[in-house]
């Protein structure tokens, strides 16, 4: 017997968490500059809104109104502002005293804190990085390099989905105060020194960074060629890699200095963009 039939409580099985999760990947299917992405959160929410709610009633045609309201924010870390709001619907489907006024307020509060980690992270370091990984792959000619990426990048955005929307339903409205910590502040940070990790490795695997200037010349009296000693040579014979290696430490350095990791990442763009240049002048 359910335990909805035996405690005459409403509740949410794993059935309709994960068709919740399904429709979750469509939240930017019917975006639009009005309401941004509320038609396909309200789609997302369906399962749940048809479990809780008595088919025909009034209580169902006020959830689906409530979830139509205005809602944008990384696609991906909705997935927790979802499970809240699950969870807030189960307990009020059960009798508690919470209005639209209080879904709606945690599902704003929470829009803008979540959409800043969410950049941070997926468009500006795990994209990146594994686009990297497989451009390595797929210079060498290998149709593995495009499908690691994509398999990479669906990984993590499915799980992060997953996980997103089954802790939010575990915390409910108590993850309010996590958001509030410094949790997302460490997640952040966390993944721009793992992302810059991985660049600092494809950096020095990729990147030949050359410093031209000359030392010394010295004519050769027996081939009577002049050997020509710059910089870049004396750094290869003390550690070749040095110059990768050292800009990834600066790299960390400067996120340790609250730099934003997006204007580190345009500053290798523009040092790439200024080194090419000075070569073809050279």
């Amino acid at each position: 017997m359910s335990t909805e039939m035996t405690t005459g409580q409403k509740k949410l099985t794993k059935k309709d968490l994960f068709w919740v999760f399904v429709r979750s990947n469509f939240l930017q299917g019917s975006w639009n500059f009005e309401r941004m992405q509320a038609l396909g959160f309200a789609f997302g929410m369906t399962p749940a809104i048809r479990r809780l709610y008595p088919e025909g009633s009034e209580e169902r045609k006020q959830a689906m109104k409530r979830h139509n309201e205005f809602f944008n924010t990384h696609p991906f870390m909705a997935a927790p502002i979802v499970g809240v709001t699950l969870a807030m619907e189960e307990e009020r489907a059960n009798g508690a005293e919470i209005d639209d006024a209080a879904i709606n307020g945690i599902k704003v509060g929470l829009m803008g804190p979540l959409a800043g980690v969410g950049d941070p992270i997926f468009w500006g370091t795990l994209r990146p990085v594994f686009a990297a990984l497989g451009a390595s792959i797929a210079l060498s000619g290998s149709i593995l390099g495009p499908l690691l990426f994509f398999i990479l990048f669906n990984a993590v955005r499915l799980g992060m989905r997953w996980w997103g929307v089954s802790y939010g339903y575990r915390k409910g409205s108590d993850i309010v105060s996590d958001m509030a910590g410094n949790v997302l502040q460490k997640l952040t940070e966390g993944a721009s020194i793992l992302g810059l990790f991985v660049m600092g490795a494809l950096v020095n695997k990729w990147t030949k960074v050359n410093i031209p200037f000359v030392i010394s010349k010295v004519k050769n009296p027996t081939t009577g060629k002049t050997d020509i000693t710059t910089v870049q040579s004396v750094l290869d014979q003390l550690m070749p890699g040095l110059v990768p290696l050292a800009l990834t430490f600066l790299c960390m350095w400067l996120l340790r200095k609250k730099i934003n990791p997006l204007v580190i990442i345009l500053g290798f763009f523009v040092v790439g963009i200024l080194g090419y240049w000075a070569n073809i002048l050279r």
